[in-house]
């Protein structure tokens, strides 16, 4: 049966029953599971024994001064990750007999941090990983952290004359840019620069594709997509290079089918149609040497290995063996020499290896207990509520009726609406208005009792499990921290860090710091399902409830706005060492107040003067004491040295 109440401790409840509540056997490629501690554990790679305790991570960082929220970075994840898609394709070269080599591009717009892109640069190393640009910053970001000549810098992205100055002069810096033309004009201030420059660039093309996809981002792409050239567009830019006697450094062909592409299906084809556009290219005379398939590599949030929009219904193994194998069978049938294949693997380089994770502040949820008044000298409509509260009590709980738990359902829902405008009609007293939501609520948590999570989840019965849902308070921001589920409904593993020994009785959801309807975290995972409340512990008094929120590598970072001025959190990057013990290797403070007013142009100095002033005023008209006066002028100033975030 459906319990929305907290309970005492279950004593059968066990670490595998968490598991499956939680799903964490079935997301995050397996560097997560449940310790006999009943913490979550951090593990290095797939085939590693050795974990670390996360909870234990976090308090110790606590006692370090590091509070949350925080984010947790997991270089030794960052590094598996990248093994991994290289891994894939050597087995798929080998496989299929491939005769050139893939070599991957990191899209800086995933994540810009600078601590976490020169760890990519090193762990990529070994197959000289690039980097891939959209924007002259981030062009300059990859000129100055990208030190390997034999790593690719891709250059993607609107471009203007200076953007093409740069990368075109990089050239002779050694480096190895490739501007892709995604614009027809953008082939004009190209062919004026080399003119005055007296310099070529190497050159690559971004094609339009027909092919559709799917996911969250299936209409990106296709005819009305922002970027890239349609078929008639690329035959016309390839003659203009040609004119200038540009044709022999187009060397790439490009394509992008959109992020988190759900189905392996949608790959297939794109891969078929760009691979034959790379053999027309080089029968067109441009010596063509790499293909880029771009981005879309998906990761499976959900754990359920589908087509959903949370999920993949293909292996990293799947993906890589398709872009080999498709791109061979091309380019043999038309003797065109195999290509280098660069991919732009943002999310699934980077999203395991963040993990954001922050305390509750609080809870509040529907009252637990219902006060029958005096029924003599009720109004009708309380009686009416309080008939319906009865009728669903004396209802047996082995032979329910779903029809007619729907329909007193119903009658409950109309009582209530005809008291709310009883009492804004002034028919109705407050105390009367509160009864009548108590006995809502009492109706509601009889239903609960009397159906499981199959019959409750009917769609005229929802409303009870929102009705009946705790509020939990969360010490972060969701629009600076996890912009993606506010924007566009990402949903994201979220799980507590420990208490994984007892059942979790309650059922809720949270709600941030900010002072915005929308900040909330009301979108969670449940056997490939979206559920609106998750399965939650009581918070003890005194002992912090921690919640992780797995898989926010993409992205998220860098959306993040500073809604209600709350800025970035703690960011610690930490190497599992041996011993199952570890290391932090990088500590970047979050914000302070200062810092965050700061960008908006306020000068701390001059908030306290203001403030300063305001205070000798009140002392003249002897509303504030000097010694207040100091202690408030104290207090702001070491405010504005402190975090965002609420803290003890």
């Amino acid at each position: 049966m459906t319990n929305f109440e907290p309970k005492k401790l279950n004593k059968n409840w066990t670490i595998k029953d968490s598991i499956s509540s939680y799903n964490i056997d079935q997301w995050g490629d397996k560097y997560f599971s449940i310790n006999a501690k009943g913490n979550i554990s951090v593990t290095k790679n797939i085939q590693s024994g050795k974990k670390i305790d996360l909870f234990k991570v976090v308090k110790e960082l606590k006692s370090r001064e590091i509070n949350t929220p925080l984010i947790i970075r997991f270089n030794d994840i960052l590094k598996d990750r990248i093994n991994s898609l290289h891994d894939a394709f050597l087995k798929a070269i080998k496989t299929y007999k491939y005769k050139n080599i893939y070599q991957g591009v990191f899209p800086i717009k995933c994540n810009q941090q600078k601590n976490l892109l020169e760890k990519i640069i090193e762990f990529g190393s070994p197959w000289n990983l690039g980097l891939e640009v959209g924007s002259k910053s981030e062009l300059l970001i990859g000129l100055a952290l990208l030190e390997n000549q034999n790593s690719l810098l891709i250059c993607n992205g609107y471009k203007d004359k200076k953007y093409i100055e740069i990368a075109t002069l990089a050239r002779k810096l050694g480096k190895k840019p490739i501007i892709v033309i995604e614009q027809r004009d953008e082939v004009k201030r190209i062919i004026q620069v080399v003119q005055n420059l007296n310099a070529t660039p190497l050159l690559g093309i971004r094609a339009k594709l027909s092919s559709k996809s799917s996911g969250r981002w299936s209409k990106s792409v296709g005819d009305n997509s922002k970027f890239g050239l349609s078929i008639p567009e690329i035959v016309s830019t390839i003659k203009e290079l040609k004119e200038a006697n540009l044709i022999n450094e187009m060397k790439l062909l490009h394509f992008h089918i959109g992020s988190q592409i759900s189905d392996i299906a949608v790959i297939k084809d794109a891969l078929q149609e760009a691979s034959q556009i790379y053999v027309e290219l080089s029968k067109l005379g441009a010596p063509m040497e790499y293909i880029d398939v771009g981005g879309g590599l998906g990761i499976d949030y959900d754990g359920t290995k589908t087509s959903s929009s949370t999920s993949t219904n293909y292996s990293l193994q799947n993906y890589a063996n398709d872009v080999i194998a498709t791109i061979k069978d091309s380019c043999e049938l038309n003797d065109i020499d195999h290509p280098t294949i660069i991919s732009e693997s943002g999310r699934a380089i980077i999203s395991h290896c963040s993990v954001l994770i922050f305390n509750v502040l609080g809870t509040s949820r529907v009252s637990s207990k219902l006060q029958i008044y005096d029924e003599k000298n009720q109004s009708l409509i309380i009686s009416n509520l309080l008939e319906t509260y009865y009728e669903l009590k004396k209802l047996n709980n082995k032979k329910i009726n779903l029809s007619q738990i729907i329909e007193l359902w119903n009658d409950t829902k109309k009582f209530k609406e005809d008291c709310l405008v009883s009492f804004r009609l002034g028919f109705l007293s407050l105390e009367e208005r509160a009864y009548a939501e108590e006995l809502t609520w009492a109706c509601a948590k009889e239903i609960a009792k009397k159906l499981n999570n199959d019959e409750i989840n009917h769609p005229d019965l929802y409303e009870i499990t929102e009705t009946l849902g705790s509020t939990y308070y969360a010490n972060l921001s969701i629009f600076k921290s996890i912009p993606d589920s506010w924007a566009i409904n990402q949903i994201f593993p979220t799980v507590p860090i420990h208490r994984h020994l007892e059942e979790p009785f309650c059922k809720g959801n949270f709600a941030d710091l900010t002072c915005d309807s929308d900040g909330k975290l009301n979108s969670f995972i449940d056997n490939g399902k979206i559920k609106s409340l998750l399965n939650l512990h009581k918070p003890e008094q005194n002992k912090d409830y921690l919640i992780g929120i797995f898989m926010t590598g993409a992205y998220q970072e860098t959306l993040g706005n500073f809604h209600n001025l709350f800025g970035n959190t703690n960011v610690v990057h930490i190497d599992i060492t041996e011993n199952n013990s570890y290391k932090v290797k990088n500590i970047i403070k979050e914000d302070t107040k200062s810092e965050i007013l700061q960008l908006l142009d306020y000068s701390s100095d001059s908030l306290v003067e203001s403030i300063r002033i305001n205070t000798e005023s009140a002392i003249e008209q002897k509303k504030l004491s000097i010694e207040e006066a100091r202690k408030l002028i104290d207090q702001i100033e070491m405010s504005l040295r402190k975090s965002s975030y609420l803290s003890e």
